[in-house]
């Protein structure tokens, strides 16, 4: 990959405008948010005064507890940015625009990845302070320790996820077929894994992402060795996209 090749403002701002103008796509982003603070506050109004551990027996991981479902939103907004990409001939006008495919596949990625980790960070900050306005006595501060990790590592998390879903969009060239196959893997391979290869679950992309939201290790992983493992899973699928938009016919 050469300097000729990196992104330039026209094609960031072109793959910009294409997000801004989908409602589908916008409208996954805007669900991170609103998911993710929406169930966290809920639950913790509904039972975070009820007793200590009743969220979670990690106070800090279930300070976050609405990101399992705002991942879902996270996936299906990496999947359906790369998507469109792929239906009507869509890719064939994009190339024609911009020939070079590592400047397109670039640009599309860091557009989906600023976004991505702008509606993450607004996301983690509000989940947390929402969240534990309601949970009393077993209430959380910004000044406790990790709190602050956690608040920022949310945030890459759930940008990871996207551009995991994205890469694999770019590879497959479906959304459709991403989201069936990704959501139920994050959410229920983990555990099945975990229980039949002795805790390898661990290093599935969600388990090891959400270790830097947790108050304390679990197992090998620390907080940050978790996230870069979850970040070796979304550059192994971004790189098979890139090879597969580099050598497949439009």
């Amino acid at each position: 990959m050469t300097t000729a090749a990196l992104p330039t403002a026209p094609v960031l701002r072109s793959e910009w405008l294409k997000i801004r103008t989908a409602r589908s796509i916008l409208g996954c982003l805007t669900a991170v948010f609103g998911v993710t603070v929406g169930i966290t506050a809920l639950t913790a109004a509904a039972i975070g005064t009820a007793e200590e551990g009743a969220m979670g027996t990690d106070p800090l991981l279930a300070a976050f507890y609405g990101i399992n479902f705002g991942q879902i939103a996270a996936i299906a907004f990496g999947a359906t940015a790369l998507a469109g990409e792929f239906r009507d001939g869509a890719l064939r006008v994009s190339l024609t625009a911009v020939p070079d495919r590592t400047r397109f596949y670039l640009s599309k990625v860091t557009v989906v990845a600023a976004l991505a980790f702008l509606v993450g960070q607004v996301t983690g900050l509000v989940t947390f302070v929402s969240g534990q306005a309601f949970m009393g006595e077993y209430a959380l501060g910004l000044g406790d320790p990790g709190t602050l990790r956690a608040v920022f590592g949310s945030g890459v998390y759930l940008m990871l996820m996207a551009l995991l879903a994205a890469g694999l969009t770019a590879l497959v060239r479906s959304g459709t077929l991403v989201m069936s196959l990704l959501i139920p893997f994050v959410l229920i391979v983990p555990f099945v894994v975990g229980q039949m290869v002795g805790g390898a679950g661990r290093f599935m992309p969600d388990r090891a992402g959400q270790a830097v939201m947790r108050m304390n290790a679990e197992g090998s992983l620390g907080p940050w060795t978790g996230l870069g493992v979850a970040a070796l899973w979304s550059l192994a699928a971004l790189t098979a996209g890139w090879i597969a938009v580099r050598r497949r016919d439009a």
